[in-house]
């Protein structure tokens, strides 16, 4: 490149760095930036919900929601008498009518970068309504049930390990506690019912648990360039472990309902999660439908149980909410991690984070964890990159044999094609060798993604200097400039092209994938940077011995 055209290329360079940053001022900002919904607007139910709760006996018709009779998007009378409930992790905000809670903030995950307010799972208002709803199907009682409770807030007090937030009721002179447990650390909520029944005749009652989502976009999933994180339900069963139902499936009725020994049943989206797990060795049947107020319902309805005068009888589920942490996850249910999806290469991503982590608990810092991994997967991967090295520094020290036959069969490129093919073979050299690598890095890059992507481990967390979140994109695109440059260096390495287009479209792969990693997350990034390195300074030391190696390819260079 003449001194000329590096002036017009430098500016040019300059002025194209400066639009991208406008551009991601202007429209690049992130869904997760929203607002937290305020607690003060976390219900819409502050009226009374006065449709029947049901269910079928059978996997067979039609399943109902537990109903609302207050329309979309209408706000709570002021002064609601919500019910705070407070423990280490949790912010929660039940409604006494039907005891269903209606809003979620967890302590310890913040609603954006460096902000004082807890992220929001669930809540009520105009921007979106998920709720986790739950209540008894009683034979002879239509409606939800109104709760009474002692206080209206509840707060986990240093030095306990759990805390009980009792609500009081009745149906049919049948005494009602619906009893929330929550413990210390813990982001699972066992709800349970205690029945008193009081009355002279025998009471039928089945537990029945609902989580409700609107239609509105995943407050955690960016806008970036790449694949996004599921959003919608999840169930699983003892036949099928993870099985993933879209909303739109539920609405059209698609999904079938599922009679099954244990099981739970999820809404998943990025980064966090809420989840019914009713009792493992009970018989439930789990459902979707869509509400009174067009929200999507994935379910599951307990079997019916039968109290008889006098006798005591407690239902019981677990409700859980919160990150997507695999080891919390892995307490509560079985299979309940799998909502971590890595995506269909899990079998890599699963082994990647399970390393990463072990390396984090060593380190501290997830961005060092992230180099050490790439130096680790770059260790086993070796073997098979130096092969791919020696066959391109073969190709680059026979690059004056190659280049002769080029001119000498120019004019008929049939046979410059065969007299090449020969030459390969009489050398042994692989002219796709200097794509073997790509090609190997290629199922680990993408499980890579999946894994950064998913694990909530990440977000927010910093690593040095202006990368304050790993999950996020660099907010001045330094490291995909960084990385694009690794990826033109490799090139000055590799042997040029013999086909002219081959070897433009190559100059231009350094270009095309810095503009795709700047919208990538910095962590994915990170490896990309120290991937490259790593692999420039192998193929560098081969390449050195393999031109000093007179050996071989150098003797036939002699002889030609």
């Amino acid at each position: 490149m003449d001194f000329k055209r590096l002036l017009f290329v430098i500016p040019l360079a300059v002025l194209a760095y400066l639009l991208i940053m406008q551009w991601n001022q202007d429209y690049g900002q992130n869904v997760v930036n929203n607002p937290a919904p305020e607690v003060a607007s976390a219900t819409s139910d502050g009226g009374k919900e006065g449709n029947a709760l049901s269910a079928p006996d059978s996997g067979k018709g039609k399943t109902q929601p537990i109903e609302d009779d207050m329309p979309a998007g209408s706000e709570p009378a002021k002064g609601s008498n919500l019910i705070q409930v407070q423990s280490d992790v949790l912010d929660l905000r039940i409604n006494p009518n039907g005891g269903d809670i209606v809003y979620a903030a967890l302590f310890g995950h913040d609603q954006v970068l460096d902000s004082d307010k807890p992220f929001v799972l669930l809540s009520d208002n105009k921007v979106r309504s998920y709720v986790a709803k739950s209540g008894l199907q009683i034979e002879g009682h239509s409606g939800r049930i109104d709760f009474r409770a002692d206080k209206s807030s509840y707060t986990l007090s240093e030095g306990e390990k759990s805390l009980n937030v009792d609500l009081h009721g009745s149906v049919n002179g049948v005494d009602i506690i619906k009893r929330f447990v929550i413990d210390r650390d813990s982001y699972a909520i066992k709800v349970e019912y205690l029945l008193d029944n009081e009355s002279q005749q025998p009471v039928t009652a089945r537990f029945i648990g609902q989580l409700a989502r609107d239609q509105s976009a995943d407050p955690t999933s960016g806008q970036g360039v790449g694949m996004h994180s599921f959003l919608g339900a999840a169930f699983s069963s003892p036949e099928e472990k993870y099985s993933k139902v879209s909303f739109e499936d539920i609405r059209k009725g698609n999904f079938q309902n599922r009679d099954v020994k244990g099981g739970w049943v999820a809404m998943i989206q990025h980064y966090f999660t809420s989840a019914w797990v009713p009792n493992p060795d009970q018989q439930n049947l789990y459902y979707g439908s869509v509400d009174n107020r067009d929200r999507t319902v994935a379910a599951f309805a307990g079997p019916n149980e039968t109290v008889q005068p006098g006798q005591k009888e407690t239902l019981a589920a677990t409700l859980y909410v919160g990150p997507k942490v695999q080891s919390e996850l892995e307490k509560v249910a079985p299979h309940l991690e799998l909502t971590v999806d890595f995506g269909w290469l899990w079998f890599l991503a699963n082994p990647l984070f399970w390393l990463l982590d072990h390396i984090h608990d060593i380190v501290g810092n997830w961005g060092w964890s992230i180099v050490l991994l790439t130096v680790c997967v770059k260790i086993v991967l070796f073997p098979l990159a130096a092969k791919a090295y020696k066959s391109m520094a073969r190709m680059r020290k026979m690059g004056p044999e190659m280049q002769r036959l080029k001119e000498q069969y120019g004019n008929d490129r049939q046979k410059m094609s065969q007299e090449m093919m020969k030459f390969y073979q009489k050398e042994k050299i692989n002219p796709l060798g200097g794509c073997l690598p790509m090609v190997i890095q290629m199922p680990v890059f993408i499980a890579l993604y999946w894994m950064l992507m998913e694990s909530v481990e990440l977000r927010h967390a910093p690593f040095i200097l202006w990368i304050h979140d790993l999950s996020a994109k660099d907010p001045y695109f330094i490291l995909p400039i960084i990385m694009g440059g690794t990826m033109l260096l490799q090139q000055f390495l590799n042997p040029t092209p013999p086909d002219p287009m081959q070897a433009k479209i190559m100059k231009m792969l350094p270009i095309v994938f810095t503009f795709f990693f700047l919208w990538f997350p910095a962590g994915l990034v990170i490896y990309w940077i120290v991937n490259n390195s790593i692999s420039i300074l192998q193929q560098w030391f081969i390449t050195q011995r393999v031109l000093k190696d007179d050996s071989g390819g150098g003797k036939a260079l002699k002889k030609s």
